[in-house]
């Protein structure tokens, strides 16, 4: 074949992205590599950690937290944002802030902080690792392959210079790694058992509870964030199908708290939330075709 010929195939196969398009190039050429298969994560990340739109619906987050704390401290609050003790989703009952300075509570990964090492790399290494591992060893590192959520920075700033003290709760294991990882995003101070709790500061596991409770027993927590909605209360972690959990979020009392006291931020990447077939996810009374099309 022609090299100069076999070069024009080469580009148009690249232009249309055919991942099986194979040109020889010479009698001796070896054949063009059949590109490797897309991490199924790719579109998570593409939105999360790439897209204009994440970055403006995480500024739009921080920027709602920041209205709603700036009022709450102008004026007397009786109760907290933490769900107390005996609160189920339908008759939630919240810790009482008598006498307590204000404080907001954040979930660290993917909610203040974006890791794009750690992802970068499951995106681009060897598939089948083992993540524990990985994770620890991210977990335990400098902490510099980060960056802070759109706006956290900003946000997280103003709460603190409102006199709203800004804590740190987490599912990650190594507290001296979460605080070098918060601080080279640009977003501590974070102190061990002050404003930073870990996995390891409780024996409940994956629940936060036990934590969100330490904390609002000091702080009248007026503000919570997170990218899961176990950043919020254990009781969304009850299992469930997928329109269970889609009914715990809408529950009367509960839908009234998103955006005013508990916000969400963005994660199509990991999570509870990527979960539910299509037949889960589309309801059987709302399916449509094309005329004449089954």
């Amino acid at each position: 074949m022609n090299r100069r010929f076999g070069s024009t195939l080469l580009a148009l196969c690249a232009a249309a992205s055919l991942s099986g398009c194979v040109v020889a190039v010479g009698n001796n050429s070896p054949a063009a590599p059949v590109a490797a298969a897309a991490n199924p994560k790719l579109a998570g990340m593409q939105y999360l950690y790439g897209s204009a739109e994440a970055d403006a619906i995480s500024r739009q987050g921080w920027n709602a937290l920041v209205s709603f704390a700036a009022d709450r401290v102008r004026r007397p609050v009786l109760d907290s944002v933490v769900l107390d003790r005996a609160s189920t989703l339908d008759t939630p009952r919240f810790v009482s802030c008598a006498g307590k300075r204000p404080a907001a509570v954040f979930d660290v990964d993917e909610t203040v902080l974006l890791n794009l090492g750690f992802e970068q790399d499951d995106l681009t290494g060897r598939p089948g690792r083992e993540f524990a591992g990985r994770w620890r060893a991210w977990e335990q590192g400098d902490g510099r392959a980060v960056l802070p959520v759109p706006g956290a920075a900003a946000a997280i700033a103003e709460l603190r210079t409102m006199g709203v003290t800004v804590i740190f709760n987490t599912n990650r294991d190594d507290a001296a790694g979460s605080a070098r990882a918060i601080e080279a995003a640009g977003l501590g101070p974070a102190v061990h058992g002050d404003t930073l709790f870990v996995q390891t500061d409780t024996d409940t596991g994956d629940g936060k509870d036990a934590r969100r409770w330490r904390i609002a027993d000091r702080y009248c927590v007026i503000a919570m964030g997170g990218d899961q909605l176990g950043d919020f209360s254990d009781l969304f972690n009850a299992p469930g199908t997928v329109l269970e959990r889609r009914a715990r979020a809408d529950a009367p009392r509960v839908a009234a708290l998103w955006g005013r006291g508990w916000f969400v931020f963005p994660n199509p990447v990991y999570g509870k939330a990527l979960k539910g077939s299509a037949d889960e996810i589309f309801p059987a009374d709302r399916r449509w075709h094309p005329m004449g099309e089954q």
